[in-house]
């Protein structure tokens, strides 16, 4: 098991080098002079370059890397150019917005979809399974932007039950701030879990073809507990990789549904630094993201353990 962890950190450090490089590399190559983009094309070439050299962008590539990422080492991020604070300070503050967000769409499409499809399994070919996956479908195919739209126009504008968008901040109180976060959960939500759906009940059909299942009901125990007991966790190991890709997507591909309620979380953060080619914003959040996805699957792989005891034996 030692070695097993050995090699995953490993693996992982060398994925955050070569993303660093790769992010850093994108961002050099894309056309425009960013200090030129940030004070406008009416700005005097003096004013241009003492920007140019407040960014360090008179240095030669490689020395601006090492900086960089020995900053990011440091977790010293830099001082945004457009914002004027540091990176991490902004962070701080966007990801108590995108943090939760995440988290309670992941936990609304896992309460969502397991469920689903284990119904769906255990009514192979009905019209019930026919139903809940044609459901699914739909919820695969219909970006979350529109389902963001749909719950805006009855929760907010016609039932006014929560708000249409804006942040109040945790410091308003718990509830305030919760309902804010509610629609766009719940719009980020749906989607995955139309997907999560579709992969627990493929688990599930390849698991109840197994010899210990039919032994199981041979011997005559309950089907639920055939399903639930024996069935689900041995189909566990798909579900819980979808579930680690879809909370490290929940947390960076909020941009669109951060903007269209109006939340200032990391997505928003991204789209607005782009847009303003604050550089040492971008490229900072980005492998923060990284970060994040290395640790989650890293994370996803001990639960393998966790889950099968035949994969500790191998290990």
């Amino acid at each position: 098991m030692t070695a097993y962890l050995v090699k995953r950190l490993i693996a992982g450090l060398a994925t955050l080098v070569a993303a660093s490089i790769v992010v850093f590399g994108v961002l050099e190559v894309v056309p425009g002079d960013p200090a030129r983009l940030m004070l406008g094309m009416n700005a005097s070439a003096e004013t241009v370059q003492v920007l140019r050299d407040q960014m360090g962008l008179d240095q030669p590539l490689a020395v601006r890397y090492l900086d960089w990422a020995s900053g990011m080492l440091a977790l010293d991020f830099g001082k945004s150019y457009t914002y004027s604070v540091p990176v991490l300070e902004l962070v701080s503050e966007r990801l108590v917005v995108s943090l939760p967000l995440a988290l309670i769409a992941l936990a609304l499409s896992t309460l969502i979809a397991i469920p689903v499809g284990i119904f769906s399994a255990a009514r192979r070919g009905q019209t019930a399974d026919t139903i809940s996956m044609g459901a699914a479908q739909i919820g695969v195919a219909v970006p979350n932007f529109w389902f963001a739209l749909l719950l805006i126009y009855v929760f907010a504008v016609w039932l006014r039950l929560v708000p249409a968008g804006g942040f109040p901040g945790w410091e308003s109180g718990f509830w305030p701030a919760l309902k804010s976060l509610l629609l766009p959960a719940i719009a980020l939500a749906l989607p995955q879990a139309a997907i999560l759906a579709r992969v627990t009940r493929s688990a599930m059909l390849d698991v109840m073809s197994e010899d210990y299942i039919r032994t199981a009901r041979a011997k005559g125990m309950p089907r639920r507990h055939v399903l639930w007991r024996h069935a689900l966790r041995n189909a566990m190991i798909p579900v819980v990789t979808i579930m680690g890709l879809q909370f490290t997507f929940l947390l960076a591909g909020t941009i669109i549904i951060e903007n269209v309620f109006y939340l200032p979380g990391l997505g928003r953060l991204i789209f607005q630094a782009i847009t303003q080619r604050d550089l040492i914003v971008v490229e900072s959040v980005v492998m923060l993201l990284v970060a994040a996805v290395v640790l989650v699957n890293f994370l996803v792989d001990l639960s393998y353990a966790a889950i099968d005891p035949r994969l500790r034996a191998r290990q």
